[in-house]
């Protein structure tokens, strides 16, 4: 499996959207952002690590990490290897006496393990090609393996003239840095082209 290191761009809300939040990815040394909608409690944990703020009492990952220094356990990376329906699956890789092994989690928990335990974060080539949006302000923006034909200007309402409006609507969302709305129209694509 190919994988692409990526880093933790930030977090952003909105209140339509129940408490949720969009964590952003960033490729490093590339120009495509991955948002993956997680929880109130997780974006928590990583924003309080990010920003370097330690809590009266460890949280889960906290615990996670302490249990991991104590037996001796290494989490050398985290991978974020598979998207089925519309989510995503993500392994935590770990190393103790010389094996290796890979524990199954959500990525938020995944990501909020590996900023404490500074491990590495990467997204299967896979995942990046299917999930991931291209943010080049200087040039055409192209999302979702879709390819990079610019928008014709057609009224007709077929599923490609569809696919069309969506990748325009995707590009403004990434210039305007929304990148929960735009992981809501990454996700309308999917289903649009799963259904054709």
């Amino acid at each position: 499996m190919k994988k692409i290191q990526v880093d933790i761009l930030g977090l952003s809300t909105s209140p339509q959207n129940n408490g949720a939040y969009a964590l952003i990815l960033f490729e490093i040394g590339g120009k495509r952002k991955l948002p993956i909608i997680i929880g109130a409690f997780e974006a928590q944990a990583i924003a309080l690590k990010l920003e370097n703020i330690k809590a009266p009492r460890p949280f889960t990952h906290d615990l996670v990490r302490n249990i991991a220094e104590t037996f001796n356990i290494n989490v050398t990376e985290v991978v974020i290897d598979e998207l089925k329906n519309e989510t995503f699956y993500a392994k935590v890789v770990c190393e103790m006496a010389g094996v290796v092994h890979e524990i199954d989690a959500r990525p938020s928990d995944a990501i909020a393990i590996a900023v404490r335990c500074d491990a590495p974060i990467f997204v299967s080539d896979e995942v990046m090609n299917e999930a991931g949006i291209v943010d080049d302000r200087h040039g055409e923006q192209v999302g979702f393996g879709i390819g990079s034909e610019r928008r014709q200007e057609t009224q007709s309402r077929s599923p490609m003239s569809k696919l069309e409006e969506l990748n325009q609507k995707l590009s403004e969302a990434i210039s305007k840095e929304d990148y929960e709305r735009a992981a809501r129209i990454r996700d309308e694509i999917s289903r649009l082209k799963n259904k054709s």
